[in-house]
């Protein structure tokens, strides 16, 4: 463990600013994506089963065509990595904002709101529940997707786990390994807590998730 102290600081610290920078930018993209969606839900029949069908392409394959017109750099790994945490944003927001009850929408209509304050101050709040949980999954996979970053040469905690299984050695699996579910148990965590903190308290109890 002392041996590759430094290293593994190193990796650990490099696969963090890779998710916390991936899902930050696939969860705003998602999130205005699934809006829009839920406003012209006929492009749904089209946009989701595009999705469906590039959720199934592997990100290693996705990552190595990034790697072929961008080069080795970050910014390879972080627009793979945002790309797929985009999906369950996105979907969850369309189907949040969908399933919310009517009556709030004709409430909302009849105090005289615009579009945009519905949004805002109704739509959103009541889809929270679900749009937080499509944030959860999202990070969840771009934690173990990060793992891919070795493959290009670009670090991260798969260093350990791809030459630990190179070299048959589990202790260099386990260093790469432990901390990356370490680090999704943390995450998922804080998820959990802002969740709470943003899902309006009437929905808190019976509310969805």
């Amino acid at each position: 463990m002392q041996t590759y102290g430094a290293s593994l600081l190193k990796a650990i610290g490099i696969h963090t600013v890779y998710v916390l920078v991936s899902v930050a930018i696939g969860f705003a993209l998602g999130l205005l994506l699934g809006i829009l969606l839920s406003r012209k839900p006929k492009w749904s029949f089209i946009v989701l089963p595009i999705v469906s069908i590039f959720q199934t392409i592997p990100g290693l394959v996705f990552i190595g065509v990034l790697f072929i017109w961008i080069g080795m750099k970050p910014v390879t790994v972080i627009i793979a990595l945002a790309v797929y945490a985009m999906f369950p944003v996105m979907k969850n927001t369309y189907t949040g904002i969908l399933e919310i009850d009517p009556k709030y929408i004709d409430t909302a209509n009849g105090c005289g709101m615009t579009s945009m304050q519905r949004l805002i101050h109704v739509e959103l709040p009541l889809a929270m529940p679900t749009i937080i949980a499509g944030l959860r999954m999202a990070t969840v996979y771009t934690v173990s997707w990060a793992v891919l970053a070795a493959m290009i040469g670009l670090g991260g905690l798969g260093d350990f786990i791809y030459l630990g299984t190179y070299t048959n050695n589990n202790t260099l699996i386990l260093l790469g390994a432990i901390p990356a579910a370490i680090l999704a148990v943390v995450l998922t965590s804080i998820i959990d807590h802002l969740q709470k903190k943003v899902t309006p308290r009437g929905l808190q109890k019976g509310g969805r998730s």
